[in-house]
């Protein structure tokens, strides 16, 4: 796909003042598409792409998932290992309030506001990973670690689905 003109966002403003090297991955994106839309037309495996996920706990108070791309977050897991009493996704225009991104293009980079961030451990095994890039469409491959080295998350095991 071709490149938009102007593919800065906040999470690439972020990641070029910690000096992080990155590449951008456009792709046609398609409601309800997902991290499988994106995997595919990158031609890249769905396990690679992660996704950025705002929940919410039983107070209201958001929190971000990393998660793969072919699985699920057991909330039920989550919530024991944040020790909260229960955690669930937030709809669309609570997570947009939260994180500052539209929906379906939501990146843990260049956040509106500090978020508690939880990833699930088993991201870091892989060589290379694709996230949002702070658009619908668009992905950034860049290195597991970097995640771990800027963002500090909470490692979880609370994946269901694809190992």
């Amino acid at each position: 796909m071709k490149r938009p003109s102007h593919s800065e966002t906040p999470a690439t403003q972020f990641l070029r003042r910690q000096r992080v090297e990155f590449s951008e991955h456009f792709y046609a994106y398609a409601e309800h598409g997902g991290a499988e839309r994106g995997a595919e037309q990158l031609g890249v495996p769905e396990h690679a792409v992660v996704k950025t996920l705002v929940m919410e706990d039983e107070r209201a108070q958001p929190l971000i998932v990393l998660m793969h791309g072919d699985c699920t977050v057991s909330t039920k897991n989550l919530a024991r290992q944040a020790e909260r009493k229960r955690i669930a996704p937030c709809r669309p225009e609570v997570a947009q309030r939260h994180s500052g991104y539209q929906v379906g293009g939501t990146s843990p980079f260049g956040l509106r506001k500090p978020i508690p961030l939880y990833m699930e451990r088993s991201i870091l095994e892989l060589p290379a990973i694709y996230i949002n890039g702070g658009r619908r469409g668009f992905l950034l491959g860049i290195d597991p670690r970097v995640l771990q080295r800027l963002l500090e998350p909470v490692l979880v095991d609370v994946a269901l689905g694809a190992a």
